[in-house]
């Protein structure tokens, strides 16, 4: 005759030792919701939880209430698709990249918002309007609210859309917001300028990296310093930590051709990853159509003795993410639904010229051994018919 058990009388050490074993943030979520015991023996911040899988954050669906405030996160790992309310994202705002688990949101305002979708905390970095380059910013002078200044000294005036839609490309963080007892850093690629900006946790304006500012394909926080890379594969390496930024530089060999370049960090390693495009111009009654679409990537390792970048034909079972997002990879066999030696892309250039463009968005899976581009077996591109703006973008759950 069995013995019932009550599975709430366990011993509480015991609860907390399974609860350290989980490594699945959605595992982690349901051991605490099974009872008040669960709960209170596995802390509501896992931070033993290491970096989980990205999810997939879509555009408004087509057939969409304007009025919901409800996205949509799929989830590459168990293929289903999570709705999450979030009225910080609506049609008038602009996320400008995701890093550590939260995004950065542009209005038409000079407000620059980070927010948590899981935890809805939500935080402010300085305003646009607090940038070097801004020299004043009116609300009241209607269609050119800000005043910049360029390197040359012209003076120039953009209204709040212009600011909103195309002054920044992509923002990252040095370690996640959510952490309270840790500073953090911000850096921002500008758009038109080519310039890297950056900002401490509780700093009011923004500063130039004054060194790097032909550094702005991508820019990632790699072994305690911001790694940015040029169009050629020149890396800038970026100590903000002190009164004023040091720079140092890793000279490598021109790399020639591609389209975009992203740096990816790679177990304890820096990859340069070369995206290839092809562009299509079509006149359609007198209206111009812009097609986009991925055709390969490119993989190399930076070498330290030379140094150089190394071609690579394989990942070691791993698996990139780039796009908007902070470029981030994975040991694929760790993940469900993750697929080694995979390049997993979303479209993030000509952000600003969307309403022009044609087409669906560029988003896939790059199988670098057989150099094929394969539809992300998810996207249910059938609700998402033309390119919807802002573009689909990966981020990572993270409750801290």
């Amino acid at each position: 005759m069995s013995i019932p058990v009550d599975w709430s009388d366990l011993p509480p050490e015991l609860l907390e030792m399974i609860a350290k074993k989980l490594n699945i943030h959605k595992d982690y979520v349901r051991f605490r919701a099974v009872c008040l015991a669960w709960r209170n023996a596995a802390p509501k911040i896992p931070r033993h939880l290491p970096c989980q899988l990205p999810w997939l954050m879509l555009p408004r669906r087509t057939n969409q209430d304007p009025q919901s405030n409800h996205r949509s996160f799929i989830s590459l790992s168990d293929d289903k698709i999570h709705l999450l309310n979030l009225p910080e994202d609506s049609d008038s705002h602009r996320r400008c990249g995701s890093s550590h688990g939260w995004l950065v949101i542009l209005e038409e305002t000079p407000s620059i918002s980070i927010l948590n979708p899981l935890t809805q905390s939500k935080h402010q970095l300085p305003p646009l309007s607090s940038f070097p380059n801004v020299t004043k910013f009116d609300p009241c002078e209607i269609g050119r609210e800000y005043t910049l200044k360029t390197s040359d000294g012209d003076v120039y005036t953009c209204n709040s859309k212009e600011m909103r839609d195309s002054f920044i490309k992509k923002v990252i963080f040095s370690s996640s917001p959510s952490n309270e007892d840790l500073d953090y850093y911000a850096v921002a690629i500008l758009n038109q300028t080519g310039d890297l900006a950056y900002c401490k946790k509780g700093d009011q304006c923004w500063k130039f990296i004054d060194d790097a500012n032909s550094f702005c394909e991508d820019v990632i926080f790699h072994k305690g310093y911001f790694s940015a890379v040029s169009k050629y594969g020149t890396i800038a390496v970026c100590d903000v930590n002190g009164s004023s930024p040091v720079v140092s530089f890793i000279e490598t060999p021109r790399q020639i051709g591609g389209d975009m370049q992203y740096l990816v960090p790679w177990k304890d390693e820096l990859l340069l990853v070369t995206r290839y495009m092809e562009v299509e111009f079509n006149m359609d009654q007198n209206k111009l159509d812009i097609l986009y679409k991925t055709t390969e990537f490119r993989v190399y390792k930076l070498v330290s003795n030379g140094p150089k970048w190394e071609s690579m034909s394989e990942l070691d079972g791993w698996a990139l993410f780039v796009g908007e997002n902070c470029s981030i990879s994975f040991r694929a066999y760790e993940y469900p639904g993750c697929k080694g030696n995979c390049i997993y892309f979303t479209d993030d250039y000509s952000e600003w010229n969307y309403n022009g463009a044609n087409g669906s968005h560029d988003l896939g899976i790059y199988d670098l051994e057989n150099g094929c581009v394969e539809p992300l077996p998810c996207y249910p591109e059938k609700f998402y018919n033309g390119r919807r703006w802002p573009p689909p973008i990966w981020i990572t759950p993270s409750l801290y």
